[in-house]
């Protein structure tokens, strides 16, 4: 058997470079001392502290203290044994966003912007990383404001929209890009030399998200018209049109990029005064619902949306914050072929267990057009909660940040 300790040092640097993050580069360290002593940690980048607050559609600035971005990862935690029963491991997705004043995380829900309000009695307050099998899903940039009312909880503080970010070279004390959705539906873009946001004028319809793919600005408006951010706020059409659905998501899945259609369909509840057009509190009691979606992959060079029909067995997740995407053998799961999304729908009926944290999540089946509640699909709902067994088998270690026992 090959000794891998004896890897030459400069093969073991190349191999670093190619790994994607700073997790991948930890746990590759961890391998032996000899690694270890090859690879050094990588650094801890800390974006600005302070951001100014978008201008209002008038063009003037918030009177707030400004913005401040936080991280967040999404990972999925695999059991170190499979189950006797079954043969396979049990997985579970979470969200971690690391408080950089002590060195800790909270835990959040996968899909929402939400903290969980509680945790089992047994649950650990430390994990070993290095006792499991980790994969990192996605990651999400969420602006908070600096001056929000605490009351509100994270009504008042979360800036509402999907933010994307580019870092020069990987390294934000390089320089760095932000692209987030402006209130007006416009597309705005902060960068760290000019210390100040740009709202694009390019506008033909509003924009419904923004994505980064293969180190590129993409955004999509909801009539599916795709463009290309430059650095210099210019806009180049990526992918026509797509119409017919009411909200669109891109998505990258094995290296394409997607767009996800949602179609809604708007619903009065009982009891609503609906039908004595009792229009005042009407907000209060239309609900929109999720019925399906449509999937297409972009054709990079005719500049076409492709109907996609099979997800080639992976799972598609549509957060508030973020989109990614699994293998059904990643995720432990049967099959893929189908969507997880945040919706507030489920939740809003009361169509979730009472004692459940994953409210607001719905599952599409691309395959035979199925859709509800998470709850439904069971092979999916352990992927979210409870927490599986093994998480309070063992006492876990962890230091997220540099992934190496203590």
């Amino acid at each position: 058997m090959a000794d891998w300790t004896q890897l030459p040092g400069e093969l073991l640097y190349l191999i670093s470079k190619r790994l994607r993050t700073s997790f991948d580069v930890n746990r590759f360290r961890s391998v032996c001392s000899t690694w270890r002593s090859t690879v050094t940690s990588p650094k801890r980048h800390r974006l600005a502290p302070r951001f100014p607050v978008l201008p209002d559609e008038g063009g003037m600035a918030n009177t707030s203290n400004g913005f401040s971005l936080s991280k967040r990862i999404i990972f999925l935690l695999r059991s170190p044994n499979p189950n006797t029963e079954t043969g396979r491991s049990t997985s579970w997705v979470i969200k971690i966003e690391e408080d950089g004043s002590n060195n800790r995380v909270q835990l959040l829900n996968p899909l929402s912007r939400s903290r969980f309000d509680s945790l089992p009695e047994n649950f650990p307050k430390i994990f070993n990383l290095l006792e499991l099998s980790i994969v990192e899903l996605g990651e999400e940039f969420v602006l908070s404001y600096l001056n929000h009312l605490s009351y509100l909880g994270d009504a008042g503080n979360l800036y509402m929209e999907k933010v994307v970010i580019s870092c020069l070279d990987n390294n934000p004390n390089n320089g760095f890009v932000l692209l987030t959705i402006h209130v007006s539906g416009k597309l705005a873009l902060f960068k760290s030399s000019d210390k100040k946001w740009t709202i694009i004028q390019d506008m033909p319809s509003p924009y419904d998200d923004v994505i980064l793919y293969e180190g590129n600005f993409y955004a999509v408006d909801n009539t599916g018209r795709t463009v290309l951010v430059g650095l210099d706020c210019e806009t180049t059409e990526a992918g026509m049109p797509v119409f017919g659905g009411d909200k669109k998501f891109l998505v990258e899945s094995k290296g394409d990029l997607l767009l996800v259609d949602m179609h809604l369909s708007v619903e009065a509840s009982e009891g609503s005064g609906f039908a004595e057009e009792n229009f005042e509190n009407l907000a209060f009691y239309i609900n929109e619902r999720t019925v399906r979606f449509n999937v297409f992959k972009l054709d990079e060079v005719g500049k076409q949306w492709v109907d996609v029909k099979d997800l080639d067995d992976r799972v598609l997740f549509l957060g508030d914050d973020c989109t990614f995407s699994a293998t059904a053998e990643d995720l432990n799961v049967c099959r893929g072929n189908c969507i997880i999304f945040a919706d507030n729908f489920f939740y809003s009926l009361g169509d979730e267990d009472e004692s459940s944290e994953r409210c607001d999540v719905g599952v599409f089946d691309l395959e035979n057009g199925t859709i509800g509640p998470l709850h439904k699909f069971p092979q999916f709902s352990k992927l979210f909660w409870p927490p599986p067994w093994w998480t309070s088998s063992r006492l876990l270690d962890a230091q997220l940040g540099n992934g190496e026992s203590t």
